[in-house]
């Protein structure tokens, strides 16, 4: 079978101009489209042609940059060096302009703001558009590192066990000098042993400040490289790093907003999540969905109590454990009498609060009643008898149980694999993003924002196709010219 070869000596003409590397429908275009659609002023950028000094590379050239970049998982200042020399679409979208990596990367750290700000205005033109309805959210979030090592991170205890070691080897060492001084020999292993000494000392200061950072800020964990990520455990072990959270609308399954929190899973981030994409959208919401990882019925309450279906499993719903015979849920709350009654019939009388102080405790009255009922030893083996406790909202979260197994409500809850999931899906298998490479909370934020922002760019291109998006964004109110300063 005949073969076709390659033949590097072949003479061919590129095209006249750069304009025409790239084919009219190319989803180049549609990027540099978007960018070019977006209120830069809002974003922060600022054109300054009169400045003095070197010039500057295009600040918007520079956002098209990185947000195509992100889209295809390009995200190393150094990878995208390479890109505007070789890449064609790159080539074209930059419009020849090459900037090396560390004009890159210094652009990137100083306009976090703008990237996070491209997010909301691509919402903006995203209920324009009517992708978006805004009426059921979808929360979810996933650990991802930081540019950071697990090794780096340290504890009360970690720091206590290091100053130990660093206090005996100091002693060891002043021995160790003290013995080479009466011998009067060997100076260079005096000087070594002095060397030694003084690493160990300011290793011992060094392990102090850490310390007593910890002690002023409270938390259980610090890392010394990146000062805002903390300890996480996920599948792939555990490291130092963040949890993303996301929104998602379920209309078009397109990114609301993103955020970063320093924890180790989502307890409490519902209402805080949900309230963002509402401030996003400019407008209430009607349902709001998570798994059951955000099932805190404190938390959930703060959105329940603003008129939105909380769509959330708890744990024990989420578990599919089956209501034992003698389960608390088998026992019947009397609100008027502030009681218990047990399956038998007896009484269980408030006496007392909770470790936490986070709810009631209920007893039988006279535990004898409990060590002569038949069902002693099933029920309860306690000597004085049946206790259960009641929390804080248990009410709430009995309501938020019996709505969440509504059929029309499970429908609804299905559907938020489908919608949310696909983001994370797309950001960790498809973009390649393992770990961030910035640092820091505002860092973080930007870029999780940017890879929101180049998911819905995606999702918009198949849905309105890449001319069809382009069009949309030619008439987009969005547009407006550089601000430059008055001559």
């Amino acid at each position: 079978m005949a073969l076709r070869r390659g033949n590097r000596e072949q003479m061919q003409f590129l095209p006249a101009s750069i304009e025409q590397y790239v084919a009219q429908d190319a989803p180049v275009r549609a990027y540099d489209a978007f960018v070019d659609a977006l209120d830069v002023a809002e974003l922060g950028i600022r054109d300054e042609p009169l400045k003095e000094g070197n010039p500057s590379y295009d600040p918007v050239a520079m956002l098209k940059l990185l947000v195509y970049g992100y889209s295809y998982g390009v995200r190393s200042s150094r990878k995208l060096e390479r890109e505007v020399y070789y890449n064609l679409s790159f080539i074209w979208l930059m419009g020849g302009l090459k900037p090396d990596h560390k004009t890159i990367a210094e652009f990137r750290r100083k306009h976090k703001e703008a990237l996070k700000l491209s997010l909301r205005q691509c919402v903006r033109l995203c209920l324009k558009l009517d992708l978006m309805a805004g009426n059921v959210l979808f929360v979810d979030g996933s650990k991802i590192r930081g540019n950071a090592s697990i090794k780096n991170t340290w504890t009360k205890e970690k720091c206590q066990q290091v100053l130990e070691k660093a206090e005996k080897r100091i002693e060891e060492v002043i021995l160790e000098a003290e013995a080479i001084d009466e011998e009067e020999a060997g100076l260079p292993s005096l000087v070594a042993v002095k060397q030694e000494l003084e690493n160990t000392r300011g290793l011992k200061q060094r392990v102090e400040a850490v310390m007593e950072e910890l002690r002023e800020s409270g938390k259980s964990n610090l890392n010394t490289v990146d000062r805002d990520c903390t300890r996480i455990n996920s599948l792939q072990g555990t490291g130092a790093g963040y949890s993303a959270q996301v929104v998602v609308d379920d209309k078009n399954g397109l990114v609301v907003s993103t955020d970063v929190a320093s924890v180790n899973n989502d307890l409490g981030q519902f209402s805080q999540q949900i309230d963002k994409a509402q401030e996003e959208l400019g407008r209430k919401c009607q349902v709001a969905v998570a798994d059951s990882g955000y099932a805190w019925t404190e938390d959930l309450g703060k959105i329940d109590g603003q008129g939105i279906q909380v769509i959330v499993p708890t744990q024990r719903v989420a578990s599919g454990r089956k209501v034992g015979e003698y389960d608390k849920r088998r026992f019947r709350y009397d609100p008027l009498k502030d009681c218990y009654i047990c399956p038998e019939g007896n009484s269980l009388r408030y006496s007392g609060k909770t470790r936490k102080r986070n709810g009631k405790i209920y007893q039988i009255e006279n535990k004898e009643t409990c060590l002569v009922c038949p069902q002693f030893g099933q029920c309860t083996t306690a000597k004085r008898g049946r206790k259960v406790a009641r929390l804080l909202g248990e009410e709430l979260r009995d309501r938020l149980e019996a709505e969440y197994a509504l059929p029309q409500n499970q429908s609804i809850y299905k559907r938020r694999q489908q919608k949310i999931e696909l983001v994370f899906g797309h950001i960790k298998r498809n973009l390649g993003v393992t770990s961030f490479l910035l640092r820091g909370l505002a860092g973080v934020r930007a870029e999780i924002a940017l890879l929101g922002l180049c998911f819905n760019l995606r999702r918009m291109m198949s849905l309105l196709g890449v001319q069809g998006l382009i069009r949309h964004l030619s008439r987009s109110p969005l547009q407006r010219p550089l601000e430059s300063p008055a001559g």
